[in-house]
């Protein structure tokens, strides 16, 4: 469906209501550098390559494919790491204002969260978006240097993970990267202090410790070959 956006107006827009989220919670979803510890105390936090650019991106991997939601509450949008991409799902900055997309599912019929309240001020649930979109925005170019700097420092290696689950299935973890440890141990005092300084050096070893969720979703997923459908959470 075509985007059908607009300037956000608490006066035009004063009875739109939004779903707390649109559609089902994404197995992988982009997040921003200050995201990175938060994320990685649930699941695991990558770098991937968009296929257009060639750019590297921070993302959280919710689920080993595009169907599945392996984090616990995620689902349901009670996880304990929300994305702020998600957060903000319908909504977009443009210059100094938010533009919502009417065309979104977010904004399909039956939403039951108002955007604004009887005096045209935001309402709470519309307050967190708006924070969102502004940590969103604050912290892009910041995001991007973290990302420059763990590449230019060679620090950046691809993950080389194979699963096999109870079902049979094996499940190769392909396209995504990582930050290698030993390149962090060989790297020397002065770029040790430099990346603990910018803050870059506690997002590196979050982004490496958590290869350890890995092992999480996987019980998980196990765990849930063994029950049926309607037991899914």
């Amino acid at each position: 469906m075509a985007e059908q956006l607009e300037i956000l107006n608490s006066e035009v827009h004063r009875n739109l209501a939004m779903h707390p989220l649109a559609g089902a919670h994404p197995h992988m979803v982009q997040i921003s550098l200050p995201e990175v510890e938060a994320a990685a105390s649930c699941c695991p936090v990558m770098l991937a390559k968009s296929p257009e650019t060639g750019r590297f991106a921070i993302v959280a991997l919710f689920g080993f494919s595009p169907d599945e939601v392996l984090v616990e509450g995620a689902g349901t949008g009670n996880a304990a790491f929300l994305p702020l991409d998600l957060q903000r799902q319908g909504f977009f900055a443009s210059d100094e204002n938010i533009a919502v997309d009417l065309a979104h599912p977010r904004f399909a019929p039956g939403g039951t969260i108002p955007l604004f309240d009887a005096m045209g001020g935001p309402t709470d649930e519309m307050r967190l978006v708006q924070r969102a979109i502004g940590t969103l925005m604050g912290n892009a170019a910041r995001t991007e240097k973290f990302i420059a700097d763990i590449v230019e420092a060679r620090l950046v290696e691809p993950v080389d993970i194979s699963l096999k689950f109870d079902d049979g299935q094996t499940v190769a973890l392909n396209g995504l990267y990582t930050v290698s440890g030993d390149a962090l141990a060989d790297l020397d005092d002065t770029r040790i202090i430099r990346l603990f300084r910018d803050s870059s050096l506690a997002a590196a070893l979050a982004i490496r410790a958590s290869l350890r969720q890995i092992g999480q979703l996987a019980r998980r997923r196990n765990e849930r070959l063994a029950m049926p459908a309607s037991g899914w959470a």
